[in-house]
């Protein structure tokens, strides 16, 4: 059986893992499509060499990134009194991780949003100076006031309008829920930054909406996190901040053309966390389409595509579908390629080979149900459905176990007793503590690389 399909170029490389084989008359084709950045062809992150008269590391043509730092400062930041100061610390330590060169702005947010460094409406570059003035305005951050997450989106959308960095990234802390604006005003404020930056978001404590700080970084491509412990919020910030000083590529696509008659049911992000794409897709000429992927590192990320082919007679084979990675041209022109891999459909009527599954796209169809099932049982168990929370958590377990997610195995052992893992018996545990169930909701979608 043939297992996969490679193409390469410089930077990125595309795998395609899956059984092309259908028996006679077989319609639906799944594929995995592994995309693997390692830097070939790209800075690495690093700022490119300036030419004459250009500030000491920014090179020429502009900085290679910016980012805003969203920080609640809402009232229940002071409860108890070290949040704030921790969120402080946490933002200082993020200042210090950027690189020389890097364009930067820190937001205090609450029902408002104000931007305490640098002042005008305009993006500081990072440099020992500028990290000194800016750890010198946050010493003067002090907490009061509700909690309006959507302007903080807002201000950070039109910091980051203004540059011509490559990589645009925001990072936003929050301790409380979005009360202070109606749900439809931040749904709005996200879709009017969609697109412009990316954003990681984390929550401190345990007084915080899961759904909406998760909801946040899904919109716009980033991580999302709880940071139970607010004295662990600077390690964790550094991380966020290291990790987005390794990006050097922005505003990647994944596109994918289809023949005639060919259909598309889905794209998903299956590693390292689980992302439905199938919503997203923008059209980009005849029977092709692009889903975001935002910026990349040197990193490597797996995607489920499945179609649905017309249907044919034994002996039949074609191209089912195109993945392509792609970036916009500088000048606007046609989007460069930066690497492809073919999706195929052969007809066969040898049993064995159309009924194989192949050992990826099994892997990831328990990992994308693993996430959902996890959602369905603690929304049940927060409604009183005792039966259906069990069963969900149940079949959990048993997924996480066979797959070889040690982690999500460990937060749910947490909030169920285990009786047998093979069959996914368990027992709901009867006093669960809240970091530990928002943890679990907030890491469902997780997921480990299948071993191969």
């Amino acid at each position: 059986m043939a297992d996969f399909a490679k193409s390469r170029v410089p930077g990125f490389a595309v795998d395609v893992y899956q059984n092309e084989f259908l028996p006679e008359g077989g319609r639906e084709v799944s594929a995995i499509v592994t995309v693997t950045s390692t830097g070939g062809g790209t800075t690495g992150g690093a700022p490119l060499p300036s030419a004459s008269g250009a500030p000491a590391g920014i090179p020429a043509h502009g900085p290679s990134a910016a980012v805003v730092i969203m920080v609640d400062c809402s009232g229940s930041m002071d409860y108890p009194p070290q949040k704030m100061r921790n969120a402080r610390d946490a933002t200082a330590a993020a200042v210090d991780t950027l690189r020389d060169g890097t364009e930067f702005a820190v937001v205090a947010g609450t029902h408002v949003a104000r931007q305490i460094y640098p002042d005008g409406g305009r993006l500081a570059v990072a440099g020992a100076a500028t990290r000194a003035e800016a750890k010198l305005a946050l010493r003067r951050l002090t907490s009061g006031g509700g909690t309006a997450i959507g302007t903080w989106l807002r201000l950070a959308g039109e910091l980051l309008g203004g540059s011509g960095a490559r990589i645009r990234h925001g990072i936003l802390l929050t301790d409380g829920r979005n009360e202070h604006e109606a749900p439809a005003e931040l749904a709005a404020a996200l879709e009017s930054v969609t697109g412009r930056f990316t954003c990681d978001a984390r929550g401190v404590g345990t007084d915080w909406e899961v759904k909406e700080v998760t909801g946040i970084a899904s919109a716009l491509l980033g991580t999302a996190d709880i940071v139970a412990d607010p004295a662990r919020l600077a390690a964790d910030f550094t991380a966020v901040m290291e990790r987005t000083m390794g990006k050097a590529v922005a505003d990647v696509a994944l596109r994918l053309w289809t023949p005639v008659g060919v259909e598309v049911l889905f794209v998903k992000q299956v590693a390292p966390s689980v992302e439905d794409l199938t919503g997203r897709r923008t059209e980009a000429g005849p029977r092709a389409g692009d889903y975001p992927t935002g910026s990349w590192g040197d990193e490597s990320r797996d995607y489920h595509v499945c179609v649905r082919v017309p249907a044919a007679a034994v002996g039949r084979e074609m191209l089912a579908a195109r993945a392509s990675l792609i970036v916009p041209a500088p000048d606007g022109g046609a989007p460069e390629v930066l690497s492809q891999g073919l999706v195929r459909a052969v007809w066969t009527d040898d049993l064995a080979a159309s009924t194989a599954i192949n050992p990826q796209v099994a892997h990831y169809t328990g990992q994308a149900e693993l996430a959902q099932v996890i959602q369905q049982g603690l929304d049940a168990r927060k409604s009183g459905d005792i039966p259906d929370a069990t069963a969900k958590l149940g079949r959990a377990v048993q997924l996480a176990a066979a797959s070889g997610n040690a982690d999500t195995a460990k937060l749910l052992s947490k909030v169920v007793d285990v009786v047998d893992v093979a069959t996914g018996t368990v027992r709901l545990k009867a006093k669960v503590a809240e970091a530990d169930e928002m943890t679990l909701e907030t890491r469902s979608t997780k997921t480990v690389r299948v071993k191969k």
